[in-house]
Order: structure tokens, then sequence, then C-alpha cells
């Protein structure tokens, strides 16, 4: 199966470097150097990934990036040059999967794009978890709440399911944070902290009185549902 990639970069050098670079690993890599021009080939053919450049012209990355996460849950790994923390805690306040600063090695986003496919590939399954309101179909990576399917990240959904299989210990950072990369991260590890705010603002999860996902202060994480819940 070729995977098929959407590069969102006004660097016509780079993205030439990519659509190369990739295809030796068997991707099928389109490119747009101009916002606009890569929403509308987003939603014309619905790539498996997208490669996002946080400076473009007119428009910045983090804006595309929230228009996308209007309408689809594509994974997003997004480039930045500046390689800020804030620019990366944006990224995923946002709903980026990953990032990566430039410059980068072309074999390390490799690595990057096959662990974020590789985690978002529906596993061959038919389990369906049931926790009071919440309903996690794990072979069509769909989650329901009260009836109502919400659109979670490949991320938001790996620390869900990871959360939800570990129920009732808890997990810290470090070990949240190897289970959702899969590689060797730049490890901003309060990353972790603004993925779970954003998970339980899906999930209606008040984390003053949660119904899903406490935390254990200065130790990490804890699921606390319990299979069969009364509405």
């Amino acid at each position: 199966m070729k995977y098929r990639v959407l590069v969102i970069d006004d660097d016509e050098r780079l993205n030439a470097l990519l659509v190369e670079y990739l295809g030796r690993f068997d991707f099928e890599v389109r490119t747009a150097t101009h916002p606009r021009d890569g929403l509308k080939a987003l939603r014309v053919d619905l790539p498996d990934l997208v490669i996002l450049d946080v400076m473009l012209p007119e428009m910045e990355g983090f804006d595309v990036c929230r228009e996308i996460r209007k309408e689809y849950a594509v994974p997003i790994i997004m480039l930045t040059a500046r390689g800020e923390v804030t620019d990366r805690v944006v990224g995923l306040e946002l709903g980026a999967d990953d990032y990566i600063p430039k410059p980068f090695e072309p074999r390390e986003l490799v690595a990057r794009i096959q662990a974020v496919l590789r985690r978002g590939k529906p596993e061959e399954t038919s389990e369906v978890r049931k926790i009071g309101p919440l309903t996690i179909d794990l072979g069509r990576h769909a989650v329901t709440v009260r009836g109502e399917e919400i659109s979670l990240t490949t991320a938001e959904f790996d620390i869900l399911t990871l959360l939800i299989e570990r129920a009732g210990r808890v997990l810290n950072r470090d070990q949240i944070l190897e289970h959702v990369r899969g590689v060797e991260w730049d490890a901003y590890n309060r990353s972790i902290d603004v993925l779970i705010s954003r998970l339980r603002q899906k999930l209606h999860d008040d984390p003053k009185h949660p119904r899903f996902i406490k935390t254990i202060w200065g130790a990490g994480y804890m699921f606390i549902g319990t299979d069969g819940d009364g509405e």
C-alpha cells in the first residue's frame, strides 16, 4: 500500500527533495507552496498524512492546522525553523501529531512519518469498550461520548487507549511519551499535559471532578473509569 503524503511548504527546493527522498520509501508525495493551494489539494484528495511548515506566506501553518482540524483527523507533522518550545506547544494544542525542527535529517522525518502512520493504523480487532458514556471502537479508531462521535488525533487516541489499558495505574509523562511517540523525540514532556488537556475537553471530562482521567499531582495521570459505568 502506498501512503499519500501532502507537503505544504513554500520552500520549493525542500519540496523537490521530499518528493524524491520519500519516493524511495514508497510514499506518494504531493506538494503545495501556498497554504490555500494546500488546503484545496487536501479537500480534493485527502492524504494519509500532512507535512506542514509553520512559516508560510499570507497564512501561518498554525492557522492551516486549525483549518484542517475543523474537518479532518488526518495526521499532521509540523516543521518549524524556529524550534521554539512555544511553537511546539501551540502546534500540539491545535491538534498536530508531531513536529520536527528545521534543518532535519530526511531519514528522521521518514521515521517520524512511519511512527505516526503506524500508530494511526486501525487494529485488526472488533473489540468495542464501553465505559459509562464513553465508547471506544478499537478496530475503527472511533470514539463516541453519549452516542456522538468525537474526532481524536492519532496521539490523543493512543493516549486514551493506553490509559484505559492500564486503568487504575499511574502513568508518568515519560511513560506516556514513550508509548505515544515511538521514536526519539525532542523531549518537552509538558506536551503530554497539552494532549491530556485536549483529550479531556473532547471527552467533556472536568479535571476538577474527573469521570475518566485523574491527575495525580507530582506523579502523572490515571484512568479511573470502569467498564459498564452507568450514565
